[in-house]
């Protein structure tokens, strides 16, 4: 392989949102950089994701970037939940709009980046071969982007169709007339499988875990509705940022003027309490766990809403056992990612979808014709894997970064990740990680995250050009008390007894350690911005 070297100011590892916004923020500065992309487009995310039926949990309106209100005022959704395929063509259209792609060396990945203490710079290597030396190494690789293949003998063996959803085949796929197998009833299974039961002659779902899935009342955005919303856009945007919760904001064509105190469960009666969550239900959405305002933190609370839940899978479902077999009843509701669905309960009425509980009897092998469960051999054609993903450390974890004194980051964070506000690591200066462990990232809307973050380093990077200074470094001292802050705060809540990958528990042999921080975008951003009101405390400069 031909080798290169080349000096930047900084080298952005990631396409996604996060990458192309640091790229445009730091040409504001008069900064170089350069973004390396394993895949052949930007989109991250909605690059590798294109199985059937994937599209965002958040409304599209709110998803979307807010750091230019031209932007902003000419994109048209077409969804209240956009598709994959239309926020890919947004990705591709922000790129192409303000002139990102030149900067961009796509099909390339970061296989190592190198701190080294003479010259305080980074060394970055790829897989092609390039060599750049940059003062600031970024990595905007995303939380959900390492997939996770399922531990099951066999799957090698396996003659027939086998796709994973996260890396799902650029060219269209056909299920027509076939036998196919889904493993997984995450958000990815979960968005699937009312859109390959259509197509496939016969659908059969092995379901480890049953999840909590809400309605999304998808529809076609009203055009009107949309212009009158866009006139109060920046107080929009303005809401999703504050507050306690995750980001989405309010969706109505008024903002909101003033934050609203939570409705507790102990203050309504249960026929209140029913009527919330009823309207809820009907209007769609992740909201729902925001209905009743201590349902997180609430057992009783919690209880409430998933017995609500257990009715609408017991009214939409007209076989009794399977229903039954869709109630999740290993954690509290909300404690795993509530899943947004459209007709996911319905689709078990229909007469070719089979659902194959393997909670009890899990999945003994992968065979050369299907899969075998309790001696029985499902015969197929296809074989969807929908297993998830390594969460919030994987893309990290699989590049081999060293800080200071050669330091390497798996061996730090070799009991589970430790970071100081999910956006540095002590023993790593000038490296900055976009929503990573330790910040709101995956229990938030990711748009608003990653403005926020992307805003927060290069206000810091601005300071540092403005009073000349050449490296940034968190302290070990205030790491370690982030950490235990976020873990304080996620033991508040019930997310703990989740057992999801929010804790790396899908994943064996991963330390378990609540990664993301829990409460909420607002006071989250508020302790960022104090941070850099107070001299960027917890911070060492020189």
């Amino acid at each position: 392989m031909a080798s290169s070297t080349e000096q930047f100011d900084a080298v952005i590892v990631g396409a996604g949102f996060a990458g192309m916004y640091l790229l445009h923020r730091l040409r504001e500065l008069n900064l170089s950089a350069r973004i390396y992309e394993a895949g052949n487009d930007v989109g991250g995310t909605w690059y590798w994701n294109r199985y059937p039926g994937a599209r965002c949990d958040a409304e599209s309106l709110a998803y979307s970037f807010s750091f230019s209100s031209e932007l902003e005022q000419e994109w048209e959704w077409s969804e209240r939940y956009a598709p994959q395929p239309e926020i890919l063509k947004y990705a591709r259209h922000v790129s192409e709009r303000f002139d990102l792609r030149k900067d961009i060396q796509f099909e390339t990945l970061v296989v190592s980046a190198h701190y080294r203490d003479d010259s305080e710079d980074w060394v970055i290597e790829t897989d092609k071969g390039n060599r750049a030396i940059a003062k600031y190494c970024i990595m905007a690789t995303g939380c959900l982007s390492v997939p996770q293949l399922p531990d099951i003998p066999g799957i090698d063996h396996f003659q027939g169709n086998l796709y994973q959803a996260s890396k799902w085949p650029h060219e269209p796929v056909s299920f027509t007339g076939q036998r196919v197998g889904i493993i997984g009833t995450g958000s990815s299974g979960i968005q699937a499988i009312p859109v390959i039961a259509e197509e496939a002659d016969h659908l059969y779902v092995f379901q480890r875990t049953a999840n909590f899935s809400v309605p999304a009342a998808n529809g076609p955005l009203d055009r009107d509705w949309v212009s009158e919303f866009k006139k109060n856009y920046r107080a929009h945007r303005k809401n999703h940022k504050i507050g306690n919760g995750s980001g989405f904001g309010d969706l109505q064509i008024e903002p909101r003027i003033e934050i609203k105190a939570p409705i507790l469960r102990a203050e309504v009666s249960d026929d209140e309490a029913t009527a919330l969550l009823e309207d809820a239900w009907r209007s769609g959405g992740a909201k729902f766990m925001s209905a009743i305002g201590d349902q997180l933190m609430n057992e009783e609370a919690n209880k409430f809403a998933r017995e609500f839940v257990y009715r609408k899978i017991h009214e939409t479902v007209k076989d009794p056992e399977t229903a039954e077999l869709l109630c999740p009843t290993n954690h509290p509701i909300g404690t795993r990612r509530i899943c947004v669905d459209i007709n996911y309960y319905d689709t078990y009425n229909r007469d070719n979808v089979s659902l194959i509980s393997v909670e009890d009897h899990p999945i003994e092998q992968i065979t050369e014709k299907g899969v075998q469960v309790n001696g029985e051999v499902f015969e197929l054609d296809t074989l969807v894997l929908a297993t998830g993903f390594d969460a919030m450390t994987g893309a990290l974890l699989r590049i081999d970064i060293q800080g200071a004194e050669g330091e390497k980051l798996v061996d730090k964070w070799h009991a589970g990740p430790r970071s100081y506000l999910g956006l540095a690591v002590a023993g790593f200066p000038n490296l900055f990680t976009i929503t990573g462990p330790g910040s709101p990232s995956v229990l938030s809307n990711m748009l608003v995250s990653i403005e926020q973050h992307v805003d927060w380093i290069m206000d810091c990077i601005g300071h540092m050009k403005t009073n000349e200074l050449t490296v940034v470094e968190a302290e070990q001292l205030a790491e370690d008390q982030w950490v235990e802050h976020v873990n304080e705060v996620a033991n508040m809540t019930l997310f703990p007894n989740g057992g999801s990958w929010y804790l790396g528990a899908n994943v064996k042999g991963k330390p378990r350690i609540f990664m993301p921080y829990a409460a909420g975008v607002g006071p989250y951003r508020e302790i960022c911005d104090a941070i850099t009101a107070d001299g960027y405390k917890g911070f060492s400069f020189h």
